[in-house]
């Protein structure tokens, strides 16, 4: 049973929820609530010494929360100037009272970034969630002229600019080195930019309840969510009880894809790994891991007991390869797709139709371009959605879906998803994704259901990489040889305990 961890939610449905929550009390007074938890993070980021805060106040909401923020700081004794290119209208509520209040507590509105005055933090109220078009004119030039001064910021529920539902940028957006987010976490936050404009990510609540108003189909994948998913081996154990993994990929030039496969596999657990090469000249024996049983490709179709194919690491593109995964898609094993897999899938609606069609488990862990080539779109229309592209992925072809890149989109078919936290940039090099999908494939063999197998793999390879840079090794140079025993003191050491 997967761990109880936070929440994810799309910008409509937090809306939803702010809603739902003030019609329930009409006294909750969200706005003053979110400024007090953002001026309180903003007192305990500013040094003894520091004095000076720029609060940047949007139109909007986004802008009253910030007007709350500049009041209280000032009530602490810190300088504050605030800077607002245009006032609340009267009628917008909670933002023109926030507005009034600063004004009445002596408060000014400068509408330009006051020269010659060194900053010590930056507050951000720009623009919150929901952003929906690029940022331009005075607002662009007011974000340029704010990262010119090299002074931390604190964003407010989000950085402005960023796209709160699929972390893109919408022209320019202020990084943060920290942002207090509210009410839950939102997709553009973990995904896409939104890991490299966001700094540390904390949630202020603000004493909703937000599973009592609308629940959640995403959430935060980190370690608490799957660590006790795989029980601890009891001494009474074979290699029978850890079930066969087979895979079938290896052609000519491409051999190693399926070897790293099949190391991954076997070192992460599976029982036995059989790897079956599509190469003519392929070796017998894999002498860096003999415990590999390989294979012709074709002979790995009329093996038994097979808990978890992968097909693709290193594939092809002959007709010979594209006979083999149609054959796949045809057993009722549990199938992995990946690589040249996917490519031939992408290339053949006989091929997505058969597997929209399967009874049987299909996961697939495609790269951006990958998932662009399977929805007939380009890469960049992807990357600008990844949750809506990953959602699309398992309508289509009626699969458990790993869209990986930073923030992985790990997707089930009953819609249920997960936004990975784990990995770093080391894990963008050659080998990488025939890794995750050995991974993956190990712990299908060892008894996980393939949903939860996904999440585990997905959070374990991104863990790996993780200790890797700990203990000196990248992210710069990072392989998947070193990303794979790294998994392997990471299931054994961090995630039974």
């Amino acid at each position: 049973m997967l761990g109880k961890t936070e929440a994810i939610y799309l910008t409509a449905q937090i809306r939803l929820i702010e809603h739902a929550a003030v019609e329930e009390n009409p006294r909750l007074q969200l706005m003053e609530r979110a400024g007090e938890a953002a001026a309180g993070l903003a007192r305990s980021l500013l040094s003894e010494n520091a004095t000076n805060v720029l609060v940047l106040a949007g139109p909007g909401n986004n802008g009253g929360d910030a007007y709350v923020v500049a009041r209280l700081l000032k009530r602490w004794f810190y300088h504050v100037d605030v800077v607002a290119l245009s006032e609340p209208k009267h009628d917008d509520g909670e933002a023109a009272a926030a507005f009034t209040m600063w004004r009445d507590a002596g408060g000014k509105i400068h509408t330009a970034i006051p020269a010659d005055i060194r900053y010590d933090l930056i507050v951000d109220g720009l623009f919150g969630i929901g952003l929906t078009r690029e940022v331009s004119g005075q607002y662009r030039v007011l974000i340029e002229q704010a990262i010119e001064l090299r002074a931390p910021v604190l964003a407010l529920d989000i950085p402005s600019g960023l796209d709160s539902d699929t972390g893109m940028v919408r022209g320019i957006a202020l990084p943060a080195k920290e942002t207090v987010t509210f009410i839950a976490l939102k997709p553009g936050l973990l995904t896409r930019d939104g890991s490299d404009y966001c700094g540390n990510v904390r949630v202020a609540n603000l004493g909703v309840a937000t599973e009592e108003h609308v629940g959640a189909d995403g959430r935060l994948l980190r370690e608490d969510t799957i660590k006790h998913l795989l029980p601890p081996r009891k001494k009474n154990s074979h290699k029978g009880q850890f079930g066969n993994v087979a895979i079938i990929g290896g052609a000519e030039g491409m051999v190693g894809a399926a070897l790293l496969a099949g190391r991954a596999a076997i070192k992460l657990g599976a029982g036995r790994v059989f790897v079956g090469l599509v190469a003519k000249d392929a070796p017998s024996v894999d002498v860096q891991q003999p415990e590999l049983m390989l294979r012709e490709a074709d002979d790995i179709l009329n093996l038994a007991d097979i808990r978890a194919l992968i097909v693709g690491p290193g594939l092809g593109k002959t007709v010979a390869a594209k006979r083999l995964l149609a054959r796949a898609i045809e057993t009722d094993w549990p199938l992995l797709i990946d690589a040249d897999g996917l490519t031939w899938i992408a290339a053949e609606p006989d091929l997505q139709l058969a597997l929209h069609n399967r009874e049987a488990v299909t996961l697939i862990t495609p790269h951006p371009t990958e998932a662009a080539r399977l929805l007939g779109t380009l890469t960049g229309n992807v990357q600008n959605d990844r949750l809506a592209a990953a959602k699309e992925l398992v309508n289509q072809l009626n699969s458990h879906v790993v869209l990986k890149g930073v923030g992985s989109i790990c997707i089930a078919r009953s819609g249920k998803w997960h936004v990975n936290t784990s990995g770093n940039p080391g894990l963008a090099s050659a080998g990488m994704g025939d890794a995750l999908i050995g991974i993956i494939a190990a712990l299908m063999a060892q008894g996980l259901a393939a949903e939860h197998a996904m999440l585990y793999g997905a959070y374990l390879h991104g863990a790996a990489a993780d200790r890797c840079v700990t203990n000196g090794i990248g992210p710069v140079g990072l392989t998947a040889s070193e990303v794979i025993d790294a998994a392997r003191q990471c299931i054994n050491r961090d995630f039974q305990r």
